[in-house]
Parts: C-alpha cells; structure tokens; sequence
C-alpha cells in the first residue's frame, strides 16, 4: 500500500515539474519570440492611426488653365478610437446636422479600422462652434479639415470632367482590392472617374496618442498626405465655353431641349471641346447631391447625365453619304462626270428629297453638294448593302473610337448579318437604299460624324481621339505624356479623296450650307449637313464640317435633336464654332493660342 502511494507521489511531482516546466517555456517563448509583436499590441492600446486624405489633382486645359481646384472646408466625423460611438451622441449629431440617423448608422455599421467616419462635409463656422462648445456632449466627434472639389465653371465642361462623391457600398464591394474604403471620395463619370488613381494621390496620418478614455493626448509621428497627379487636357476652355453659348443660344432661339456638339484636330485626334445638352453642376455631387437636385435631374426626360456626344446614337441622315461617295467613286461604280437625272422619285421604292424638291442632271460633287437623295438612292443601289458595309467599317464606324471617356456607344453599320441574327429576316434593296442616306438600321454618334469628316480632313487618316495631354506630379515632373496615335487610313485612291472634299467645299459656297456661310465666309470651309429622321418626333438636324479647307486643322460635328433640318438648326451653331476657332469672334485663334504654339 506504501509502495502505492510512494509511486502515486512520484507521479505527481513529475507531472507539476512538467506543467511548471512548460509554463516556463512558454513565458519564454513570448517574450523572446513574440515579443515584438506583443510590445505592438500593447502600444495599440494606447495610439491610434488617423489617417489624412490627399488633395485630388487639379485640371488644366491645354493653355494652363485651370478649370477644377480643391478648396479647403470642414467635415464632421466620428472616431471610435476606444469604444464605440455613444447612441445618445449618434442622435445628437443627425440631429445637428439633418443627416438621418439611419445614414450615420449604416456608415458606423460598415464602419472597419480607425480612420474617421465622415458624416458631412463643408459644413458652416455655425456647427463648428457648436461641437467645440459643447465638445462634452459629442464625445468620439471630431473636426477635419479636408480638401473639396472644387468646379470652377459650374455646368461647363461637366461631361468632360465628370463628378466625384463618396463611394457607394455596393462599389466598395467590388473595388476593396484596388484600395478603396468607406468614405472614400471618388471619381464616379467623365475625366474623373477614367483617371481617378492618378487624381486620387497617397493619404498621409498622425499617429496620436489617447488617454484610457479615447481623448488625444499628443501627436506622435506625422506623414504628409501626397497630392495626386495633375491632368493637363487637350481641351481649350476658351473654345469650350464659346461652344457651349452657340449651343445655348440655338436650343433657345428654335425651342429645343437636347443637342451635342464635338470640336477636334483632325490632324492629331486632340479633342477641343465636347458639348452635351441638357448638362449639370458637377459641384452638386460632391457631397452627396441633395433629394431635391437629384430628382431636378433624374427626372429631366432629356437625361442631363447622357454625354450625347459619345453615347448619344442618331442615325447620321444625309452626312453618311460622304461614306456612300467615297464607296461609289472607290469602286468606280460611278465616274466623276457622269450625270444622272433626279426625277423626283427613284424607281425603286418610290423615294425622293425632302419636300419634294427636283434637282434636274447631277454629277458627283454638284449631288453631294446639295445633298440629292436620288443620286445617292443610285449609289447605293450600284453598290449593293455589302460594299456600302465594308466601306462604313473602314471609316470607323460600328465600333467604338477608344475615347478615354466612359460609357462610349458603338453605333450601328447595317448589314445582311445584323438584320438576320437580330431581326430574323432578310435583306431587301429598299432598305440599301435607306442606309445611302443614312437612313434605317444606321447609327452613329456625334463623335464617329467627327471622326468621318475628319478623316476626309485629313486625306483619309484616322487618329484616335483624345482628352488628357499629359499627367504631371505635384512637384511639375511629366509622369505621361499622350501623342497622336493612327488608327487607319482608308484604301482609298486620292483622287477620290480629293474629289469628295470638293463637294464638301461646295456645300457651304453654293449648297444646303451657303445660306449661313457662303462665298463671303473669311475662311475657307467644308461641310456636310444632315436630316435625321425620327419615328419618336421631329427629325435630329445634323451638320460637320472642317476648315481650313488648304490645311485643316478644326473639325465640328453638331447634332440638334429634334431639330429638323439640319441647315437651320445645326449650321448656325457650326458657324459660330468655326467663327470662334478662327479668332473671327475678336478671340485668340485656336492655332495662336499658347497651349498650341507649343506643340
């Protein structure tokens, strides 16, 4: 029985001395090994990380302009730094600053980290002054100041340079691996969302130290946020302002509500101005747009958010039979001389011009120059819908122009193909007869007609159009500059080049344009106007044109919707676009201006 108890006794010694022996290892197992990462935690207990944010980019058209700053302003926000967020203190501040408490709730819920969370910003010296007084009763709210977009011109240029806000939840979502947290402010349409890492910059931070209550105690170390990227733009503002009133000024004087407008280079694809009406103030999202602006806009049947200018898809009416001509004469399916009688009605179909209108014997820049649907009925028909396909896709159409703008359309070239897997039939010669003028399953947008008559500009080249010149540092350092880029050149002879810009020549001496131009006009022009029809109204008025006609260097596409035609909606806004672009309104002309002379 001894023996027993002896051996029992031995036992539990030996399992104490393990148990006291591992203890001891373990102990020195954390100090030694985990100690670091211990000491950490401990050192977490007592500082916190609050972040700053950075400056976004600013924006400068193409002379150094600057067209969108950051201001400073004071946001309210929360920071949990011990414990959470009091409800007592939740109310107060919806109530402060009529935020629902439902919205403070949902921001505190997704809430992660211990960076603010920002509950409203450029808020007034009258709400400052009560939380810094009555700082006992808002205990875990703090006060920061934060850099805010700032939209120079308001409503100008807002489908180029887009609109920031804070980012959505459902966003955040798909975005956390790129970097993005609650309360981010982001690019979310046009320039600023394209380039919003560039624009965004790297947050800096205090590390600050808190008492057991959560209260600041001292700074402990700084990092200076970095502000991002500066974009500077191809764009000139001067030209984009004078755009915008010729637009205005027509939409008013005729009773319109929508129009787009495009201005290039042809010779590089720099984009100069681009027009979308209705428009908006992008400075009203970017604290998050009111109940009242947002259903201002949402429920404008016209669609203020719409670019027109790359969404917008019309069919092009009779500016798509620059495509038709240079088709008909490429394939010589028809000579430069040959005439051919406008009867009034073309036998196939029973259709004529508009109005009824008989233009007699016609050659090929005499028919383009007053757009004679019954010569282009004859083209089309020689051509047959294939050929006319083939040379639609050449110019560009069909396809989007790789713009660094979001939400671009591709527009639609018809063809056998898309009328038997969209359409589930088949292919009839009326309808070829349509798409020579533009007419039927064709669409385009008022930056492909750009993109068509600036290649005829440019003796068939194609550039890529364009927006952003060059991305710079804050220290003035170029980060990435932007040359033009060729896409195509048509394969085309030409001569046949050279004869459909004579006929655009002649539309403004002597064709559907001359009444607004004429020979009197100071610089030399070409131009295109079209009439689309449309089934939801009255027909969209179209007109193109380049200039100088020797060397040219502007290129303008206007669409008026609902317009009628295109003559006397479209070619006014043209002219005085041109007029502006060629210093004949008193201004700089765009090939004087600085930004110009340095290219």
């Amino acid at each position: 029985m001894l023996h027993e108890f002896e051996l029992r006794l031995k036992f539990l010694s030996a399992l104490i001395v393990l148990v006291i022996a591992l203890l001891i290892a373990r102990a020195g197992y954390l100090q030694v090994y985990q100690g670091d990462e211990y000491a950490r935690r401990s050192d977490g207990n007592r500082t916190r990380l609050v972040p700053t944010v950075a400056s976004r980019g600013t924006f400068f058209d193409c002379n150094g302009q600057s067209i969108v700053e950051n201001r400073p302003s004071f946001v309210v926000s929360l920071l949990p730094l011990t414990a959470p967020i009091k409800p007592e203190v939740i109310t107060r501040l919806s109530e402060l600053l009529h935020v629902p408490r439902e919205e403070i709730d949902a921001k505190v819920k997704a809430h992660t980290g211990y960076e603010p969370i920002r509950i409203k910003g450029d808020v007034g010296q009258d709400i400052l002054t009560v939380i810094e007084e009555q700082s006992e009763l808002y205990p875990g709210v703090i006060i920061e100041v934060q850099a805010v977009r700032n939209y120079l011109y308001k409503a100008q240029g807002a489908h180029i340079l887009g609109y920031v806000s804070e980012i959505s939840e459902a966003e955040l979502d798909a975005r956390k691996e790129e970097g993005y947290r609650t309360g981010d402010i982001i690019g979310q349409f046009g320039l600023e969302r394209i380039y919003d890492k560039e624009l965004r910059g790297t947050n800096g931070g205090e590390l600050v130290e808190v008492d057991v209550t959560g209260k600041p105690v001292q700074i402990l170390g700084q990092k200076a946020p970095v502000s991002g990227h500066d974009l500077h733009l191809t764009i000139d503002w001067r030209l984009q302002a004078a755009t915008e009133r010729a637009v205005d000024d027509q939409l008013s004087l005729i009773g319109a509500q929508a129009a787009a407008a495009v201005v290039m280079n042809p010779q590089t694809g720099e984009v100069l101005a681009i027009v979308s009406r209705p428009a908006f103030d992008p400075n009203l999202f970017v604290h998050g747009i009111s109940e009242a602006n947002w259903k201002m806009i949402n429920e404008n049947p016209n669609d203020p958010l719409d670019n027109k200018a790359i969404t917008g898809e019309y069919p092009p009416g009779s500016t798509f039979k620059i495509v038709t001509g240079t088709a008909a004469l490429s394939e010589e399916v028809v000579t430069p001389n040959e005439m051919i009688l406008d009867t009034g009605v073309y036998w196939l179909g029973e259709k004529g011009n508009a109005g009824g209108e008989v233009l007699g014997w016609l050659d090929f820049t005499s028919a383009l120059a007053h757009s004679d649907n019954y010569y282009f009925y004859e083209m089309g028909y020689r051509l047959g819908v294939d050929r006319l396909e083939r040379y639609a896709r050449m110019f560009g159409l069909g396809e989007k122009t790789g713009i660094n703008l979001p939400y671009e359309s591709e527009g639609l070239v018809p063809s056998r193909e898309y009328k038997e897997k969209y359409l589930d039939d088949e292919w009839y010669d009326s309808e070829t007869l349509d798409a020579a003028i533009g007419q039927g399953f064709n669409l385009v947008t008022p930056l492909q007609a750009a993109m068509v008559m600036g290649e005829i500009a440019a003796n068939g080249r194609r550039f890529q159009p364009y927006l952003v010149h060059k991305i710079v540092d804050a220290d003035g350092k170029v980060l990435k500059e932007y040359k033009p880029t060729l896409l195509s050149t048509l394969d085309v002879p030409d001569d046949v080049i050279r004869l459909v810009q004579q006929g655009l020549r002649d539309v403004t001496k002597e064709g559907t344009a001359a009444g607004v131009f004429g020979a009197g006009f100071p610089v030399d022009i070409a131009g295109k106007t079209g009439t689309a029809e449309n089934s939801q109204g009255a027909d969209h008025g179209w007109f193109v044109a380049y200039g100088p006609f020797a060397n040219p260097n502007i290129v303008v596409a206007v669409i008026v919707e609902n317009g009628g035609f295109g003559s006397q909606s479209a070619v006014p806004i043209g002219k005085r676009i041109l007029e502006a672009a060629f210093g004949l309104d008193g201004s700089i002309p765009y090939a004087e201006a600085p930004g110009n002379k340095r290219r």
